[in-house]
């Protein structure tokens, strides 16, 4: 491999070369592209790290990627096939100069990820865990939940980005002390605030990422017209992929049946649109409502 260069990952040139290596590989690594893009377009990210992600390069195609997600020492993978020759130089790049020491770092594989596998292997990892999120396979499976009554879906030609804000403010518990650890706020258990919720959660409405499908997205309004379900949908059509991120509800709405209305929505639009599966989450609601498969990661540590 002759031929093989490097270099840094750069936010503002990179995006599109990342997005087409994850997109043109995504059978040989099961990495989905929007993964990628929706953490680096997002305010919780920590970006300080960006550019200790790495591209590998033969000639002016990309091969290779190495990146963290959240938290950044959670360290993740894409080889094209053909060049799993440079799997131990990918690991090595990874433990020695991803985010993280020995013990925090955590080498995040899937299944098909043979090569990465071995070439940890080699350099004292093991598997410690294993991630399980659940997926729907629309030809041996279907969602058909309607939507409640007193409740509405939002046009998605006519949506107000402060109602939307406000949504997704609450729904993600933003004003429930008691799960707040993970948000980046001044305040835990701050009621919705614009001049504190501007820069988090209004500007990701409002500046889309580059590949954002949001003409897809469900958003549920009660009588009032108040958003209180609101559930995103990436549409990779190269990958025949529904991927669908994020999903929340306001506390008060919950267990009424929105959620699984909003993804039954996405179920009918995207498999008309071609779409084999969509993505879920881990939590057993998705298996309850009818998601049929496992998709499964590795985490792997240091010993």
């Amino acid at each position: 491999m002759a031929n093989i260069t490097t270099k840094q990952f750069q936010l503002l040139s990179d995006n599109q070369m990342v997005w087409d290596l994850l997109v043109e590989n995504y059978a040989a690594n099961k990495v989905e592209a929007p993964f990628f893009e929706y953490a680096i377009t997002s305010t919780w990210l920590d970006k300080r790290y960006l550019y200790m992600n790495k591209l590998w390069f033969d000639g002016d195609m990309a091969v290779g990627f190495v990146f963290y997600e959240d938290p950044c020492t959670d360290i993740y993978f894409c080889l094209r096939h053909g060049y799993e020759g440079l799997a131990d130089e990918m690991i090595e790049y990874a433990e020695k100069h991803m985010p993280g020491n020995d013990e925090e770092k955590t080498l995040i594989l899937n299944p098909e990820q043979k090569a990465l596998m071995e070439a940890a292997g080699k350099r004292g990892y093991r598997q410690k865990y294993v991630n399980e999120n659940y997926v729907i396979d629309f030809e041996a499976a279907a969602l058909n939940y309607p939507l409640p009554d007193g409740f509405h879906f939002v046009d998605p030609d006519h949506v107000d980005p402060v109602k939307l804000a406000i949504c997704m403010w609450k729904g993600f518990d933003h004003e429930d002390k008691g799960s707040f650890e993970n948000w980046e706020a001044e305040d835990p258990g701050t009621p919705w605030n614009p001049q504190k919720a501007y820069l988090g959660i209004i500007s990701d409405v409002m500046a889309p990422p580059p590949h954002a499908t949001y003409e897809y997205n469900v958003i549920i309004a009660n009588e009032q017209d108040e958003y209180v379900c609101f559930s995103g949908m990436w549409w990779v059509p190269e990958n025949k992929l529904a991927y669908m991120e994020p999903l929340c509800t306001i506390p008060e709405y919950r267990h009424k049946g929105l959620a699984a209305a909003a993804l039954s929505k996405h179920y009918g639009r995207m498999r008309e649109l071609g779409a084999e599966c969509m993505t879920g989450g881990g939590n057993d609601f998705y298996r309850r409502i009818g998601y049929n498969r496992k998709s499964l990661s590795y985490g792997w540590k240091k010993f």
